[in-house]
């Protein structure tokens, strides 16, 4: 294993640094000019909208399918049985 550049810790916030730093620019390079609609701060907040969605259509779609009423038949059932 080669030896650390700064320390063992700061070296993998270096790297992530430099990362995210590198991608900033990239996307605001004007040379690159990528549409407003293709950064990664709206395809984030599109695909967050996206999940809120189905997960609220999905809440209000799930009835509880469960019969309340059997559940306390067998439980009384099983409390007979017990005695």
């Amino acid at each position: 294993m080669p030896p650390p550049l700064l320390s063992r810790t700061l070296d993998p916030i270096l790297g992530v640094f430099t990362g995210v730093l590198a991608y900033y620019l990239y996307e605001t390079h004007p040379r690159t000019a990528m549409p407003d609609e293709l950064r990664l701060k709206s395809l984030l907040r599109w695909k967050y909208t996206r999940w809120r969605e189905e997960r609220e259509r999905k809440l209000l779609t799930t009835e509880d399918n469960i019969d309340w009423q059997a559940v306390a038949a067998n439980a009384e059932k099983e409390l007979e049985e017990q005695k």
